[in-house]
Formats: structure tokens, C-alpha cells, sequence
């Protein structure tokens, strides 16, 4: 909404004037001269028009419409001094939270967690897991990690992980009838799929690894789709299907043979996303945020992925 507003040092001027019935007092409380509080306030008289105090030799009243603005301007001004206060209280809290998609907090990022939590003890971290992209206006969030291609209008953005994305499945599956060997094997075996992924075009999903890898033939909209991708992942564990995921979220389950790829890494990788440190540049001056990027770019440069 649009608000047609004069300049707000004669608001304020205004309102500590008419509080006090003084330009003395209201200079006293705003740190400038009482010629500089008279100025404003004449401002303020001359952008409407319209005048807000009667000004006698030893005493200053309020006119009619002064009278009537005082009661809502106090109000707004309480208002902004609450705000204010709340801006303040957050930066200094010590709770940090963090916006991650459910798999990668859980399979990646809570497993180092407690290395944060020895190296900042004056900070707690709040994981908040979901897929939906966080509105730092609205959503008490202090910091995102998102897995994309780093467009996010008018936020800062640094590259942590530039994860790979490929098919894995369970041993079994390199075995029997139709052994899983190339790409085009694919065809004789049940996809799996992330629900969400499947709706993006700045996600990768099987539809782009396909067609990336050349392989055609393949229902890419047939097989079971999981809203979170963990579930994925366990699913195909449990030999499934065919799960196409992230280097990041399966390379414990590749090291203890959970899982293996089925073609080599020759293979067509789809390696243009990364996952990405999101903030506000604003929010960049507050230690814990400074902090926890700070730890997590450390924690990303030592991940050595299978």
C-alpha cells in the first residue's frame, strides 16, 4: 500500500512538541535545538496547509487539528518504538534459525551440528525443514540454505556444495532379469521420483537427467513420488526403484554399500546446481549469522563426498 507521508522528522517534532506543550522540551528529548523543533514543526504546518499549535508569548496550545492528529501520530510512534525494539531483540537473541530442505538438515547438516554447537556454545541453532523457499520478511528466519542456481532477487547468495545429482538403487538391482547396466536399462525398472522436483524446471529430476543423458523410451511420469526426498532415498534402499538424488544426501549410504550407482560417473551428472548460503545482505552484520555462514562454508569446503 502506497502512504502519502511528509517528511517524518516533522511528525516526530510535532508529536514531542505537543506532548510536552513545549519546543524546549521536545528539543531536550530529540537532541537539537528548539529552533530546529520550531522549523519542523512549521514544515510540517506548511506541507498541509494547515495549523497545529497556537503559539502564545509564555505557553504553546494546540489547535484543533493538532489536537485531533496527536492521540493517532503517539500511537504510531509506539508503534515504531515496539517494532524497533523487536528488530533489536532479534538481532540479539541467541536462538538462530535455519531454513533447510527436510533431507539435506537431516542427512547432511544436523549430523555436523554439534560441531557448531562446540565451536559457538553462545548460540542455539532452530532447524526449520521445509521445501518452501523462506520469506525472510514474514517467516522469522534468519538464514536459508536452498539447492538451486542461486537467482534470489535481492538476497545474498553463497555457492556451499556443488552437488552432483545421479541414480542410485539398491545392489539387488545390478542383478536378475534385467540387470541395471546403462541408462537405457532404466525402461525395464520403476522410477523414483520427488514430488516437487517433478514440478520445477530449476530442479534436477528424471525428465532432465533423461533427456541429458539421451535415453529415450522411458515413462518419466510413471512410479511412486515421495514428497520429501529422504523417503526417496530409503525407498530405493529398500529396493524399490531407482532414485535420482544428490551426491550430498547419500554419500553415507554409497560408503556403507546401502546403495551403489549404477553407472559410472562418466555418466552424465547434473552438476549446474549448488546448494546455496541465503540471507538478506543486511543480515550479514549479525555475528550469528556471520558465524554460521562462516562455519558452514568451512564445513562444505572439508565434505568429501564418495
Amino acid at each position: 500500500m502506497l502512504r502519502h507521508l511528509p517528511p517524518l522528522n516533522g511528525l516526530r517534532a510535532f508529536e514531542a512538541a505537543a506532548r510536552h506543550l513545549s519546543f524546549a522540551k521536545a528539543a531536550e528529548e530529540l537532541n537539537v535545538t528548539p529552533a530546529a523543533v520550531s522549523q519542523q514543526v512549521k514544515g510540517l504546518e506548511a506541507f498541509y496547509g494547515v495549523k497545529l499549535f497556537r503559539r502564545l508569548t509564555r505557553a504553546l496550545m494546540l489547535t484543533d487539528a493538532g489536537q485531533s492528529a496527536l492521540p493517532t501520530l503517539r500511537e504510531g510512534f509506539d508503534k515504531l518504538a515496539e517494532g524497533a525494539s523487536r528488530i533489536s531483540n532479534h538481532q540479539s537473541s541467541s536462538v538462530l534459525t535455519v531454513s533447510v530442505t527436510p533431507s539435506f538438515g537431516g542427512k547432511w547438516l544436523v549430523p555436523r551440528l554439534e560441531r557448531f554447537a562446540s565451536a559457538h556454545p553462545e548460540f542455539d541453532v532452530r532447524i526449520d525443514p521445509t521445501e518452501t523457499l523462506a520469506n525472510f520478511g514474514t517467516d522469522d528466519v534468519d538464514v536459508g540454505i536452498r539447492y538451486g542456481t542461486g537467482e534470489y532477487d535481492g538476497l545474498h547468495s553463497t555457492c556451499l556444495l556443488a552437488d552432483a545429482a545421479f541414480p542410485v538403487c539398491s545392489p539387488a538391482l545390478l542383478e536378475g532379469d534385467h540387470p541395471l547396466l546403462t541408462p537405457e536399462d532404466l525402461r525395464h525398472h520403476t522410477l523414483l521420483h520427488v514430488q516437487w522436483k517433478m514440478q520445477s524446471e530449476l530442479q534436477p529430476n528424471w525428465g532432465m537427467w533423461l533427456k541429458t543423458a539421451g535415453v529415450e523410451g522411458v515413462d518419466v511420469t510413471r512410479g511412486p513420488r515421495f514428497s520429501v526426498e529422504g523417503m526417496s532415498v530409503q525407498a530405493a534402499i529398500e529396493g524399490m526403484g531407482v532414485s535420482l538424488t544428490l551426491q550430498s544426501l547419500v554419500a553415507d549410504d554409497l560408503r556403507s554399500g546401502r546403495l551403489v550407482r549404477p553407472f559410472p560417473p562418466s555418466v552424465i551428472d547434473a552438476t549446474k546446481f549448488c546448494y546455496y548460503f541465503v540471507c538478506p545482505e543486511a543480515s550479514l552484520e549479525i555475528e550469528k549469522v556471520r558465524s554460521f555462514k562462516d562455519w558452514l562454508v568451512a564445513e562444505c569446503a572439508a565434505f568429501e563426498p564418495e
